[in-house]
């Protein structure tokens, strides 16, 4: 990760001084970095790199670069997209430097990640990132399109974090088993390993919106209430709900009519019907498929850790 983080900075560089300087504003604000470790760790599952005085310089280590470049990316655009005046505990890019640099700056960082998929030279690997960075974008469209609709299906819902988050921790892995050139049904369990535990990821996400402690969770609690948007303890406690609970939260979501005290309102008739619950059931069963697709490896010290990471995922919410 040191190796990456380093990678990450000199890939950041730039003569234009606001790029560097935006940019490190959201790296240097930390975040678990987890989509490029999770590139790193499906490497070495796979036993790459074989020789560990190549490490520091093995393709992995570009390509968890490339990953983070990409998540970055879509991280300056959604807060410009949902109007977010925090991104991990700190003012957000666009909040501090505007709307407009923050959506060059993503682009330019976008490149960036190209840039590192050309380098590494593999179509396999281009192949699987760059579907990846369009799925995100219908993702993240998909979610616009169903915000302030409580008609929104759970196949519906599900869609849009498997495309805006599941389909990128998915690519991260999987490009682990390709530079070890390891057969495609490995691929393919680090592919469905990867989309369980983003899927599993997000779902933990949106319960927090309405559970975490706000300087615990890093952005600003309630955001999803504010914006309208649809997400599974929404859902559960809109179908949950009597009529009168309805007839709420059609005000609030459908016709974006919000007064001060709704929030905690809305946080009342989610406890009361349980959804949070209900939701980390979900990411509970996602998680745990996230550990059986790893069972086509051979128990090791590295496939027991990307099982605790999907153990993880489910239990900061608790």
């Amino acid at each position: 990760m040191q190796a990456c983080n380093r990678a990450i900075v000199a890939r950041m560089d730039s003569p234009v001084a606001l790029i560097p300087q935006l940019a490190a504003h959201l790296i240097a604000a930390g975040g678990k970095r987890l989509r490029p470790l999770l590139t790193l760790a499906a490497a070495h599952l796979c036993g790459y790199p074989a020789n560990p005085a190549e490490e520091l310089a093995a393709r992995h280590v570009n390509l968890a670069a490339c990953v983070e470049f990409i998540h970055t990316a879509t991280l300056l655009h959604d807060d410009v997209v949902d109007e977010s005046h925090l991104r991990r505990g700190l003012a957000s890019a666009n909040a501090v430097f505007g709307n407009k640099a923050s959506v060059l700056v993503g682009d330019f960082l976008f490149a960036r990640s190209f840039q590192l998929m050309t380098e590494d030279g593999s179509l396999p690997v281009m192949a699987i990132l760059s579907q990846a960075s369009a799925t995100i974008a219908e993702g993240e469209v998909l979610q616009m399109a169903t915000q302030n609709d409580l008609s929104t299906s759970m196949e519906r819902y599900l869609q849009v974090i498997h495309g805006k988050t599941a389909a990128l921790f998915a690519a991260a892995c999987r490009v682990g088993a390709i530079v070890a050139d390891r057969p495609r049904a490995e691929e393919m369990a680090l592919d469905a390993y990867g989309t369980n535990l983003g899927m599993a990821f997000q779902l933990v996400d949106d319960a927090l919106d309405y559970a975490a402690d706000q300087r615990l969770l890093g952005k600003t609690v309630g955001d999803d209430f504010r914006e309208g948007k649809i997400t599974l303890p929404v859902l559960a406690a809109y179908d949950a709900g009597t009529e009168e609970d309805r007839v709420f939260w059609r005000r609030v979501i459908e016709e974006s009519v919000q007064e001060p005290a709704d929030l905690e309102h809305a946080l009342g008739l989610i406890a009361a019907t349980d959804a949070i619950s209900i939701t980390l059931r979900h990411a509970s069963d996602y998680a745990a498929r996230a550990q059986a697709a790893l069972s086509i490896f051979a128990e090791s010290e590295m496939r027991g850790l990307l099982g605790d990471v999907a153990a993880y995922t489910v239990s900061r919410a608790r």
